[in-house]
């Protein structure tokens, strides 16, 4: 099943995100990884302020385990994090509708 991730950043934690780039985008961009779209959330200035994400996973349990392991959840990132079941409709790759 389909989650659909948003997450906001914690005021003044731009150095965080930077600091935490590579690896986040390693861990979200691996063959294994059960994310299957990520980007993040742009504030008015340009800069990023959170991350959306829509992530592969068996059920609620299971997908706060895989976000656990998100550099950026480690780094303590996000000062708050949404989930909610998503259903891609809309080109979906093949096998995710």
């Amino acid at each position: 099943m389909l989650f659909a991730v948003t997450c906001t950043d914690r005021l003044g934690a731009l150095n965080v995100r930077l600091e935490n780039r590579a690896a986040h985008l390693e861990w979200a961009e691996a063959e294994d990884s059960p994310v299957k779209m990520a980007g993040p959330l742009i504030g008015p200035n340009g800069d990023p302020v959170g991350s959306l994400l829509v992530v592969e996973a068996d059920d609620a349990e299971h997908l706060h385990e895989i976000m656990k392991q998100d550099p950026y959840a480690k780094a303590e990132l996000f000062d708050e994090v949404f989930t909610i079941p998503f259903k891609w409709t809309v080109k979906a790759p093949e096998g995710l509708a």
